[in-house]
């Protein structure tokens, strides 16, 4: 048991560091893994076997280059940025979200998103001391545009997070609402485009247009969520702002050599996209069919859905007990009350989940 002394120490921890709950990652051990969001496909052997000859000339003695330029460079050559742009990396979207908070937000200060949407946004706002206004979607979680235009006229707020395909309903916001919003803003709009791959939309193109909007982008989704790598884009004057408050040498050579080689062969990415596109229509159609389960369209990898006439919590159990595991959004009272969201995988571990749920929500299911 901790002393008086002890007990005294933690009570140093901030009072809104304490109330937070840490991110929680399920165990996946055994299991088909649809829970996170992630590519389920691994590289190709022989592309495997380059990446490793490249990366064993990395100066592992020495700092990485500080501003990634070379990857900068690859990025735009492969159009994942406009030429010319700035650009601001990051250990994943995750970090980038941090310095942007520690940039414009802190005490006094408000960030404004739809919700539900991703949930470090309210997070990341609560331990940089910021205040985390939310502006509830409609029934179907689309973007209500009214309500999101009066909450920034009423609160100012220094951020506005939108999330194009938004987490973790998968459906892309009205684009007409979001320049309103962002012409209606006095503060910074971030414009999260983490799952662009999926959607073929994006306002990457458009930054210029704005003097005050800045897209953010993650190669988690595009396959290589392994290496934790996100990148910023937006008008010169922000990013020169918030690249102060970025951690030297954030990105390390390793991270940097393998996502110049990865975008090197943007086309493999591109086809496993592609691949699960696909996939994705068949599993909505299938899920459509399915007895007491309402599915979301969805823009992204994976797919929300409710269950109607029956119990989430346990449907959750018993895709388990199958070796199945996706991700428990079951929150009583709000938005996302008995809904589950189900990453699209391979083939195989599709048909496993698919077969799955059909026993547990209905009696007269069959693949067809």
């Amino acid at each position: 048991m901790p002393d008086d002394k002890d007990s005294n120490k933690f009570a140093l921890v901030r009072s809104a560091v304490r109330s937070l709950r840490a991110y929680h990652v399920a165990d996946a051990t055994g299991m088909i893994k649809l829970d996170a969001m992630e590519n389920p496909y691994q590289w190709p052997d022989d592309m495997i076997q380059t990446w490793w000859e490249q990366i064993r000339t990395a100066e592992m003695n020495r700092y990485p280059d500080p501003q990634a330029g070379a990857l900068a460079n690859r990025i735009r050559a492969v159009g994942l940025a406009p030429a010319g742009s700035a650009l601001v990396f990051g250990n994943g979207s995750d970090e980038l979200l941090q310095v942007i908070m520690l940039t414009v937000g802190g005490h006094g200060r408000k960030v404004l998103a739809p919700v539900p949407s991703f949930v470090m946004y309210e997070m990341i706002a609560r331990f940089t001391g910021t205040e985390f206004v939310g502006i509830p979607l409609r029934g179907d979680f689309t973007l209500d545009a009214e309500a999101m235009i009066a909450g920034v006229r009423e609160h100012d707020p220094a951020v506005v997070m939108l999330a194009y395909p938004n987490n973790p309903s998968g459906n892309l916001f009205d684009r007409d609402a979001i320049v309103e919003l962002i012409s209606q803003s006095n503060g910074l709009v971030v414009i999260d485009e983490a799952y662009h791959m999926f959607s073929h939309a994006s306002f990457i193109d458009e930054i210029d247009q704005y003097d005050n909007v800045v897209v953010l982008r993650t190669l988690s989704k595009m396959g290589l969520a392994g290496i934790r790598l996100g990148y910023m884009t937006g008008r010169k004057e922000w990013l020169t702002q918030i690249d102060k408050v970025r951690l030297p040498f954030n990105i390390n050579i390793l991270t940097q050599l393998t996502a110049d080689f990865a975008l090197q062969n943007i086309r493999v990415f591109q086809e496993q996209a592609e691949r699960i596109c696909r996939e994705r229509t068949r599993v909505e159609r299938i899920m459509d069919s399915l007895d007491n389960i309402v599915s979301y369209p969805s823009d992204a990898n994976f797919i929300l859905f409710r269950c109607e006439g029956c119990d989430s919590e346990e449907v959750f159990q018993g895709l388990l007990q199958q070796q199945v595991l996706i991700k428990n959004l079951h929150s009583p009272g709000t938005a996302l009350q008995n809904c589950l969201r189900v990453t699209i995988g391979k083939t195989h571990e599709n048909e496993a989940f698919l077969n799955a749920l059909s026993l547990l929500v209905t009696t007269d299911y069959s693949l067809q």
